[in-house]
């Protein structure tokens, strides 16, 4: 499945194997590592992001590229000879809501470069295979094009009955054997299954705490999110069509944005009966479903006759909070607000800014709050949500009026002189930017 952009950077013989692998889905590749070459080298050191953070060497990427030429000529050495080896993650943690953090694996730019080689020969080799409603890290797919199919199951009755997933640690539990069993089915090559060995088989190094496991990819790894896929690929999207699907009553639909999940029924009794599966079959790949996030939920499109606005039930899925709403015509239809922690954040982030960068010219502080409001919109500027995105603008001209009040002692901020500064520096309006169809 290769669009025009992909196919023009990839080697012929790549190439070739992509076109194999669309063509002939069940097709067993017993022969890929020789792909990975100087120029595929190359083009992962070029998509790599200036700003990378360095691992455990310190090396930054334009520290590396000083000597590309020749660093990459060894490392294609090294690689060819078999004498590669992935030196240890840097692990950091990153805040998360309710004082929580995520641990990311930061690899040091070699093994980015490896990793990416690795991500760039797998993908074409899977991408023809994948399922359609998966839609996670995989190009030329967005969280918006899963959020429409929900749209669309639920407008058609496929998704009176929303099963909401969500798997306990799904990056650091995945079974390494048995992916690496799932790999050798289609990619019988042992050398590329030794490369992705040796990504997965690494040490972690935490402050000054050095340890291993024998399970899970690290988070942040540039190969942890096509292996994700591939893992979940196996041990449900396969699963669900080849052997839920059929021995269902009515129409259901599996979306998944890598292990971020849910299935819609259209009769309660199919949903029901794969819950209690569900767990099942994950267990046995060494998965669990988090018992308090997992529920059943009623998602019937409300009767006409119904009084107020508001459907039944709501659930969240990829940042969003969907839920029936009556329209000014007094049809019903699925619409789709910010959830309300991703809003506050959002709200937050603006606030510590403005008091963190308050002695910034003002033209240099307008630039960068209309681009990150822009880039708030640029995802959640959906169909219907424009007051979602109005309280963040209000709560960002507010922040901004407190703490450019607080620049100075001299001349005290009003609401006028704020008006005038808006006049110059407007802040972007409410807008739609991506549209939702049903159809």
């Amino acid at each position: 499945m290769t669009d025009a952009s992909t196919s023009e950077t990839m080697s012929l013989g790549l190439l070739k194997v992509a076109e194999r692998a669309k063509r002939e889905p069940g097709a067993k590749f017993h022969s890929l590592a020789h792909l990975i070459d100087l120029a595929m080298l190359r083009r992962a050191y070029e998509r790599i992001r200036k700003d990378a953070a360095v691992g455990v060497d310190g090396m930054t990427k334009e520290t590396y590229g000083q000597g590309l030429e020749a660093h990459l000529a060894d490392l294609y050495e090294r690689l060819r000879t078999k004498r590669y080896r992935h030196q240890a993650i840097r692990r950091v943690h990153i805040p998360k809501e309710h004082g929580k953090t995520r641990p990311i694996g930061i690899s040091t730019m070699e093994d980015k470069i490896v990793q990416d080689s690795i991500r760039e020969v797998l993908q074409a080799v899977y991408e023809p295979v994948f399922h359609e409603n998966s839609f996670g890290f995989r190009p030329g797919r967005r969280a918006h094009d899963a959020l429409t199919v929900i749209d669309r199951a639920a407008i058609r009755g496929h998704a009176n009955w929303i099963l909401e997933a969500d798997i306990v640690s799904f990056f650091d539990t995945i079974d390494r054997r048995q992916l690496m069993e799932m790999i050798a089915e289609r990619v019988p090559d042992g050398a590329m299954q030794r490369l992705v060995g040796k990504c997965l088989n690494v040490g972690i190094l935490d402050g000054e705490q050095y340890s291993s496991s024998d399970e899970g990819t690290a988070q942040g790894s540039i190969l942890s999110p096509l292996l994700g896929n591939i893992y979940l690929h196996h041990v449900l999207d396969l699963w669900f069509e080849n052997e839920v699907r059929s021995r269902l009553r009515g129409h259901a639909v599996l979306v998944r944005y890598a292990d971020d999940f849910l299935i819609g029924f259209e009769h309660e009794s199919d949903a029901t009966r794969v819950m209690e599966v569900l767990h099942k079959r994950l267990e046995r790949y060494g998965l669990t479903l988090h018992p308090d996030k997992t529920r059943l939920l009623d998602f019937r499109r409300p009767s006409k006759d119904q009084t107020n606005g508001k459907g039944p039930g709501s659930f969240d899925f990829l940042g969003f909070t969907i839920h029936w709403r009556r329209s000014l015509k007094g049809t019903w239809s699925v619409a789709f607000r910010t959830r309300r922690a991703r809003l506050g954040r959002a709200i937050r982030l603006v606030y510590d800014w403005c008091r963190s960068h308050r002695h910034l010219p003002i033209k240099e502080q307008h630039v960068a709050l209309v681009r990150r409001i822009d880039g708030h919109m640029n995802y959640f500027g959906v169909t219907g949500n424009t007051r979602s995105l109005s309280l963040l603008i209000f709560y960002a001209k507010r922040a901004w009026f407190k703490w450019l009040g607080r620049r100075s002692q001299r001349g005290r901020m009003t609401w006028e002189r704020f008006a005038a500064i808006e006049r110059r520096f407007p802040l972007p309006r409410p807008t739609v930017r991506v549209r939702l169809w049903a159809s």
